[in-house]
C-alpha cells in the first residue's frame, strides 16, 4: 500500500483524531463507571494516606513489593499530589482508550505501509468487556503493549535490531511491572511477528524452512525475556496465594467472546458483535481484501493463548477472557485491500468502519453517563458519614448474571477515598497486590465479596444472602451499615439500628445496639389437626 496515495483516514491528524475522540465517554463522569475500579482507587487511597492516618493502619496491610500488577498503583504517587487522586485516575483511565486507539492504528501503519480502512472496525474494542470490568492495570498494560509492538516492528523494518535489543530489555520489564499479562501478550506478538521476518529472509536465501524461522525468531526476542526471572522470584514466595484451575470451560470461553463489547444493552451490544464477525468473514469471502500474513498469524497466536489460559491463574480470575477482545482486534487490523481496490471501495470501509465506532462511542457515552447518575445517587449518603468510619456495605445482586452490571459491587471503597473509613470491599490476595485487610473484628466481612449480598444462597458462590449477613455481622466492628439497592429482607434484623439516610432502594443505618440481634425464625406454615383436614374448605360469602 506504500506507493498509494495518502487517504484521509491514513493521516496522522486522523489517527490523532481518533484518539482523542475515544477519550469522549469518560469526560463527564467524575468516578469512571468500571466495575472494579473504585475498589482500586480505595487501594490508591490506602498507598497515599497509610502512613498518615492511623486508622487505616488498624484495618489494613499495605506493603510495597515488585510484582506484576503495579501499573496505575505507581502513576498516581507523582499524579495524585498534582491533581488530587480521583482526578489524577480518571486522567489515566482516560489515556487508556486513546493509547489503545493510536496502537492499535500505529500497528496497521507499520504492517500494511498505509491504515487499512478496515482497521477502523477494531477500535470500539478500546471499550471492551475487561476495560468495562474495571481490570485497569490489566488493560493499561494492554494498550502499552500495542504501543510497544508498534515500535517492534517499526525497528524491525528500519534495520535497527541492535538499538531494538538496547531498548526492550528495559521496556520489557517496565511493562511486566505494570501488569504481566500485557508483557506476556507482548511477547507473542513480538515472536509471530519475527518469525515471518525471519523466515522471509530465509526464503530470499532458499532456505525458508519453518524450524529455523522458529529458531530465529526466539533468539530475536531474548531482549523480552528478562521479566521471565521476576516472575518466579514473585511466584515462588511463600507469600503468594491463590490456585490456577477451571482449564479449557469451552461454555465459558464461548461466553466471552460473545461479550467482548459488553456493557449495558444486550441487543446492541451482540449486534455490534455480528458486525466485527462479519467484517472477519468479508476479509475471506471479499476478493478485494486479504489478510496480512503478519498479524493474520498473530491474531492465530493469541487465539491459541486464548484456548489454552484457564479462566483462574494464581487466584485471578477472568484471565482467559481478557484476551478475547484483543485477538478480534488484531484479526481485524490484519485485513487489507488487495491491489487494484477502488478509493471508492476503501472510502467505503473506512466511512462504514468509522460510523461504527462513533455509534459505539455515542452507547458508551450514553451508558456512562446514566452510571454517572447512580453513582451520584448512591454518594449522596457520605453526608452523613463522618471520617474514620467502619462501614459495612452490602450491595444486592442475583445468582444471575444480568447482562448490565449495577457496578456498584466496589462502589463501597469510595469510603476509603473520600472519607478514610472502613470498607468491606477490598480484595485481600496475599502476593496479587499491595493491600491485605487485617481488621480482625470484622471476621467473615473483612474483605470482598463480604459485600455481595443475595436474595437466596447462590450455588458455587461465596455471596450470603442477606437475611443472613444482616444477622451475622459482628454488630460491635462496626459504626454504619450501607445497604444499597438490597434484596427484599426481614426488616426485624435492622432492630437496634436507626435509618439516617435513604433513597430508594438505598439505606444508611447507624448501629446504634451493639449486642447480636436474636436469631430470626422463619415463618412457619400453620399446623391443622387431622378433623381440621377433612373438612371442607368454608365457602366464602
Amino acid at each position: 500500500m506504500q506507493g498509494e496515495p495518502v487517504h484521509w483516514w491514513q493521516t496522522r491528524g486522523f489517527v490523532a483524531a481518533m484518539a482523542l475522540l475515544a477519550c469522549v465517554p469518560l469526560l463527564w463522569p467524575d468516578i469512571p463507571p468500571l466495575v472494579d475500579l473504585p475498589g482500586h482507587m480505595g487501594r490508591y487511597r490506602v498507598e497515599l494516606a497509610m502512613a498518615s492516618d492511623p486508622g487505616l493502619a488498624q484495618w489494613y496491610d499495605f506493603r510495597w513489593s515488585l510484582i506484576g500488577n503495579l501499573g496505575i498503583d505507581l502513576l498516581v504517587l507523582p499524579l495524585a499530589p498534582i491533581f488530587g487522586l480521583e482526578l489524577a485516575v480518571k486522567l489515566i483511565v482516560m489515556a487508556i482508550p486513546a493509547l489503545t486507539v493510536a496502537g492499535l492504528l500505529w500497528i496497521a501503519r507499520e504492517v500494511h505501509g498505509r491504515i487499512p480502512a478496515t482497521a477502523l472496525f477494531a477500535l470500539p474494542l478500546a471499550y471492551c468487556y475487561p476495560f468495562q470490568f474495571g481490570f485497569v492495570n490489566f488493560a493499561l498494560s494492554m494498550a502499552l503493549a500495542l504501543i510497544l509492538f508498534a515500535l517492534w516492528l517499526r525497528l524491525a523494518r528500519a534495520g535497527r535490531l541492535r538499538l531494538r535489543a538496547a531498548l526492550f530489555v528495559p521496556l520489557s520489564c517496565l511493562l511486566w511491572v505494570c501488569h504481566t499479562f500485557g508483557w506476556g501478550a507482548l511477547g507473542v506478538l513480538a515472536f509471530s511477528a519475527e518469525m515471518i521476518r525471519q523466515h522471509d529472509r530465509l526464503k530470499e536465501g532458499h532456505n525458508g524452512h519453518w524450524l529455523a524461522s522458529w529458531l530465529r525468531a526466539a533468539l530475536g526476542c531474548a531482549p523480552l525475556a528478562l521479566p521471565m526471572v521476576l516472575m518466579v522470584l514473585w511466584r515462588s514466595g511463600d507469600h503468594v496465594s491463590g490456585q490456577t484451575a477451571d482449564w479449557f470451560n469451552w461454555q465459558a470461553k464461548l461466553n466471552w467472546v460473545e461479550m467482548v463489547l459488553r456493557d449495558r444493552w444486550m441487543t446492541f451490544d451482540l449486534l455490534s458483535v455480528g458486525v466485527l464477525w462479519l467484517v472477519l468473514v468479508l476479509g475471506l469471502l471479499d476478493r478485494r481484501v486479504e489478510y496480512s500474513r503478519h498479524l493474520a498469524l498473530s491474531a492465530l497466536f493469541l487465539c491459541a493463548v486464548f484456548v489454552a489460559l484457564p479462566r483462574i491463574v494464581f487466584g485471578s480470575a477472568y484471565a482467559d477472557m481478557r484476551l478475547a477482545p484483543f485477538v478480534f482486534a488484531v484479526a481485524l487490523i490484519a485485513i487489507r485491500p488487495r491491489p487494484g481496490l477502488s478509493f471508492r471501495g476503501a472510502s467505503t470501509y473506512a466511512a462504514l468502519g468509522l460510523a461504527f465506532f462513533g455509534v459505539r462511542l455515542a452507547g458508551t457515552t450514553a451508558s456512562y453517563w446514566l452510571y454517572d447518575q447512580r453513582y451520584d445517587q448512591a454518594l449522596a449518603a457520605f453526608d452523613h458519614v463522618p471520617q474514620g468510619a467502619r462501614v459495612v456495605t452490602f450491595v444486592g445482586r442475583r445468582c444471575t448474571d444480568d447482562w448490565a452490571y449495577s457496578r456498584l459491587e466496589h462502589i463501597p471503597a469510595m469510603l476509603i477515598v473520600r472519607r478514610l473509613a472502613y470498607s468491606n470491599d477490598q480484595w485481600s490476595m496475599a502476593g496479587a497486590q499491595q493491600l491485605t485487610t487485617r481488621y480482625v473484628a470484622a471476621q467473615g466481612f473483612a474483605h470482598d465479596p463480604s459485600q455481595i449480598v443475595t436474595d437466596v444462597k447462590c450455588r458455587g458462590e461465596w455471596w450470603r444472602p442477606v437475611d443472613r449477613a444482616l444477622a451475622r455481622f459482628p454488630r460491635d466492628a462496626f459504626d454504619y451499615v450501607w445497604m444499597l439497592q438490597p434484596p427484599r429482607f426481614d426488616p426485624r434484623l435492622t432492630a437496634g439500628m436507626t435509618p439516617i439516610w435513604r433513597d430508594g432502594p438505598d439505606t444508611l443505618y447507624r448501629v446504634d445496639d451493639r449486642r447480636q440481634p436474636e436469631p430470626v425464625e422463619p415463618p412457619q406454615p400453620p399446623q391443622f389437626t387431622p378433623a381440621q383436614l377433612s373438612k371442607p374448605p368454608r365457602p366464602r360469602a
